[in-house]
């Protein structure tokens, strides 16, 4: 006795059975049923997803000896030849082996001659894409008004490849990718039918395997069964088809979380010695790793596609790495597939890429940064609030006069005797005891630029006007800037509560030689630039908040708009 392939045995015989595409099969029926089918049809998609099968049903339900109706009967004389691939009035054309005029021609030639025992003569025409453009162009004419007794059906995987003077006369059907629990259904059917006993597991790798294809999926159970017999294990299953076990996804993924890369060194070693594809394994991991995104995302809601017991595994995963982390896994993932594709060491990619992402730190959110931005801003601003104008002390007073302060040389007593804080000299009381209020005022508002106004003098002021000496160098060149001219004028108009210019001019390190330079006209040494980064009190707070330290110091370079 001839053995029969599962795909034949079991290929659907009506619309009902047709699996996975229901929006082509309800088309189709309401077509048949209200009378109004064309005359010429394509269906194209991936294979495997009932192309042919359905151009079958299409031709048995209408040249049904009881119809034309949407189901036929599987019984008249006209249904079980189309069924056995005998009607004389329905020809399937393999489009890969005629491919010339000639042959098209022979189609043209016998169109105009009524169907023989049917109602209609019907061209199957099978990867219709391989026909030559001359085929095509020969077609055209008979394509757009056939007789009245003639039907076309085409099917492809490849429409792209067709002439748009052909799709354009055609009705265009596109088939899914069947679900794969519609599969692994299908299957659990198939294996009931027979007797075989075989788990749900191993039926999710064939259904798996066969990449969203029924007859893929066939093929592979078939072969399983030849190998295992009446019962299949699930080692059988994975030995036969030569895919590594999935639990191999769930170590190496569990070995990038918990950061222990010896671990997932040695499940690639175990693949590596079983033969297993590592090309397929970096596919896996790339898949498990966006499940893992997916699973944080929705948890787990649109993983129909996963058996129970994976679905819980990845939410205990995904309940352990970040949404972050995982984006991460993907792309460097990602790039070591498409490495060692081009590599004849995929074996080594594969492990320094695995040592790479278990050793990888993990991210730090974007909230969480924020957060710790905002409690910078917060230790910033209370030391400020509390303390505007810290206490002198004789050790620090005796530096001061170096920066051009005007503090004329005395007993240590009068040296530390002002009450004022060391960087700031004025003249004038009045004009003191206003200006170590405002630099307290900048203090609360910008801290950065409040660090450098404690290092200026007060050479003028008057009602209009603030004319301030800064050290030459880092300092001077910083307070210059336009937009910080503008931001301190800004803060001494809301201080004093009327209008005033604010006017830098550079110390000449206290020999009294002032004068109007422009920014950038002394470039800072890197020691003094170091120094200025080190003492501001947002770095240190940065640094000692996010646990860094600081590696190297740069001056920015100005903006165009500060330039002009």
């Amino acid at each position: 006795m001839t053995y029969v392939v599962s795909a034949r045995r079991w290929r659907p015989q009506t619309f009902e059975d047709l699996i996975g595409q229901e929006h082509v099969s309800r088309t189709l029926t309401n077509a048949i049923r209200s009378g109004k089918v064309a005359h010429a049809f394509l269906f194209t998609g991936l294979r495997g997803v009932g192309k042919t099968t359905a151009a079958r049903i299409l031709a048995k339900a209408l040249n049904c000896e009881r119809g034309p109706g949407p189901t036929p009967c599987n019984a008249c004389t006209n249904c079980q030849e189309i069924t056995a691939g005998t009607a004389v009035d329905v020809l399937e054309i393999d489009g890969a082996s005629n491919t010339g005029v000639d042959d098209v021609r022979q189609i043209i030639e016998n169109v105009r001659y009524q169907a023989a025992k049917s109602r209609f003569k019907i061209y199957i025409i099978d990867e219709v894409h391989m026909l030559s453009n001359s085929a095509f162009n020969a077609l055209l004419k008979t394509l757009e008004e056939p007789p009245a007794h003639v039907k076309f059906i085409f099917a492809t995987t490849d429409p792209h490849k067709l002439p748009p003077t052909v799709q354009s006369r055609c009705q265009r059907y596109d088939f899914r990718r069947i679900p794969l629990r519609l599969v692994v259904s299908r299957l659990r059917q198939i294996v009931e039918a027979e007797g075989v006993q075989i788990s749900d597991r191993a039926l999710f790798v064939l259904a798996r395997e066969g990449e969203g294809s029924m007859r893929d999926a066939q093929s592979l159970l078939d072969q399983v069964l030849a190998y295992g017999g009446q019962t299949v294990e699930d080692a059988d299953a994975l030995a036969i088809l030569g895919v590594a076990d999935r639990t191999v996804i769930y170590d190496i993924g569990a070995a990038v979380i918990d950061r222990t890369p010896a671990r997932a060194l040695e499940v690639v070693e175990t693949v590596h010695g079983h033969g297993h594809d590592l090309r397929r394994l970096v596919r896996d991991l790339l898949e498990h790793f966006r499940n893992l995104a997916v699973a944080k995302v929705t948890n787990g809601d649109l993983l129909p596609d996963l058996p129970e017991e994976e679905l819980v595994a990845v939410r205990q995963q995904a309940d352990r790495i970040s949404a972050e982390d995982c984006d991460r896994c993907f792309r460097v993932l990602q790039e070591a597939d498409e490495e060692a594709g081009r590599s004849p060491y995929p074996k080594l990619v594969l492990e320094m890429t695995l040592i790479k992402l278990a050793t990888l730190p993990p991210l730090v959110p974007v909230d969480e940064l924020l957060d710790r931005i905002g409690e910078i801003e917060a230790r910033l601003r209370r030391p400020a609030a509390a303390a505007p104008t810290p206490p002198a002390s004789p050790a620090r007073a005796t530096p001061r006069p170096a920066e051009g302060a005007a503090v004329r040389p005395g007993p240590a007593a009068e040296v530390a005797a002002p009450a004022a804080p060391p960087a700031v000299a004025p003249r004038e009381a009045p004009v003191n005891a206003g200006w170590t209020d405002f630099v307290a005022f900048v203090a609360r508002e910008r801290a950065p630029l409040a660090h450098h106004l404690e290092k200026c003098t007060v050479a003028r002021f008057e009602d209009k006007v603030i004319e301030l000496r800064a050290p030459k160098g880092f300092c001077y060149n910083y307070l210059a800037r336009r937009d910080h001219v503008a931001e301190v004028t800004e803060l001494a108009k809301r201080f004093f509560q009327r209008d005033l210019a604010v006017a830098f001019t550079a110390d000449e390190a206290g020999n009294g030689k002032s004068g109007k330079a422009a920014p950038g006209d002394t470039a800072p040494s890197k020691g003094e630039v170091t120094d200025a980064a080190l003492g501001n009190p947002a770095v240190r707070a940065a640094v000692e908040i996010l646990g860094g330290e600081v590696q190297e110091v740069r001056l920015r370079r100005p903006r165009a708009r500060e330039e002009k």
